[in-house]
């Protein structure tokens, strides 16, 4: 393997994830899978197909196909061809790279991917084409391709892509725990040096550097300090101005990808001092929220059914019902499904890795807790973080 890659997958764990979709694509009879991503964080399925993530801005469309190597379509020299043939070292998998220099940024590129997917899909007269997450991709390119196949069926392809990358490999779950140890490790060098006169985004920045050092790639870094008495919020980096003072508490969400991709996420609150007896009570709350949530995770569950008995648990403490989500699956998409919510329509499966992250707010507070567990066959694996579930006074 070229050593530049920091952590690849095995080539058996790609073949194991590109044998498992032929033979759902051949059941299907599906001639090939269109799709493509330009975000780091939410562009898991390039990732899952290619071992070769999606960054921000510079869209990467990938043609999956059933009877061939991969097509890709990527950032570069205008008309560029590189043959591959599938015995590339960093492109395993992939027959050959079509480069066109398009922006999301700039509206007359727009085109520019889709004229070359389009050109290679005629070229082999495709009669039915599945797309891949196709409400995440530009309008323009979805339409460009379906209107230049006017012989050529298309599926939705994602609702059995999403079955099978959801249900974690055994090298995937690897990743997943080293992922979580690194977390762990990113809490505590933060809190060893987290101190007054720094700022939000000082902190944040903290906890980024210390993961690149342990092996992460990408993610956010969410949070934000107040007094005691008001909410300190997960915020982005262009709200993490404020400079945190002596015996103000911090709300700090660690969600970055570990090595190899993988992502799970860690929620704690820090206190410079002395918590109130609202921000305890508050954080043992959410600790119980969760563990109320633990109860019923196992194989074959309904998400509704456990979004639905969080929503009582909550409503019976005067708390609010959850409106948008606070329990969902992770891979190398930082939220994938399933959704813990009434909406999702998959079940839970074992060896899924899912985040659990309750909490409510109010005027004077913001209570929360993450923490990433398996499904494993008789309920959820222990708590892959090792970070005590408490608030951290320093």
């Amino acid at each position: 393997m070229n050593d530049r890659i920091l952590n690849p997958v095995s080539t058996a764990e790609l073949n194991r994830r590109w044998d498992a979709i032929r033979h759902a694509m051949k059941e299907r009879n599906i001639d090939a899978l269109v799709m493509q991503s330009n975000n780091d964080w939410l562009g898991g399925y390039v990732k899952w197909f290619t071992d070769f993530p999606a960054y921000n801005g510079y869209p990467r469309t990938v043609i999956f196909h059933a009877n061939d190597h991969m097509t890709v379509v990527d950032m570069g020299p205008r008309g560029t061809r590189r043959r591959l043939e599938g015995k590339h070292d960093v492109h395993r998998g992939v027959g050959e790279i079509l480069c066109t220099p398009a922006f999301t940024s700039i509206a007359y590129t727009g085109g520019y991917q889709a004229e070359l997917a389009l050109g290679e899909l005629k070229r082999r007269s495709y009669r039915t084409l599945g797309w891949v997450g196709a409400g995440a991709m530009p309008h323009q390119f979805v339409k460009q391709v379906e209107d230049g196949l006017s012989n050529t069926t298309f599926v939705d392809a994602t609702e059995f892509v999403d079955a099978i990358k959801a249900v974690k490999s055994e090298e995937e779950k690897v990743l997943i725990r080293k992922c979580a140890d690194m977390q762990d490790e990113i809490f505590a060098r933060v809190l060893k040096k987290i101190r007054p006169g720094m700022r939000d985004t000082d902190v944040t920045a903290l906890a980024q550097y210390e993961g690149r050092l342990l092996g992460s790639e990408q993610g956010l870094f969410l949070g934000s300090s107040a007094p005691l008495g008001q909410r300190s919020d997960f915020v982005d980096r262009y709200m993490q101005g404020r400079t945190l003072k002596a015996g103000e508490h911090f709300s700090l969400l660690i969600e970055n990808s570990g090595p190899g991709g993988m992502y799970t996420e860690i929620a704690r609150t820090v206190v410079l001092g002395k918590a109130s007896n609202e921000v305890v009570d508050g954080f043992e709350t959410v600790k119980e929220a969760q563990a109320n949530t633990l109860k019923m995770i196992k194989p074959g569950v309904s998400c509704r059914d456990i979004a639905n008995s969080h929503d009582e648990f909550m409503q019976a403490r005067g708390l609010p019902k959850e409106l948008r989500l606070y329990c969902h699956g992770q891979g190398y998409d930082l939220v994938e499904r399933p959704l813990v919510r009434a909406d999702e329509t998959m079940s839970l499966a074992q060896d899924m890795n899912l985040a659990v992250h309750p909490g409510y707010e109010t005027a004077s507070l913001f209570a929360v807790i993450c923490d990433n567990y398996l499904v494993q066959a008789n309920g959820p694996s222990e708590c892959l973080h090792k970070t005590p579930k408490q608030i951290f006074e320093i």
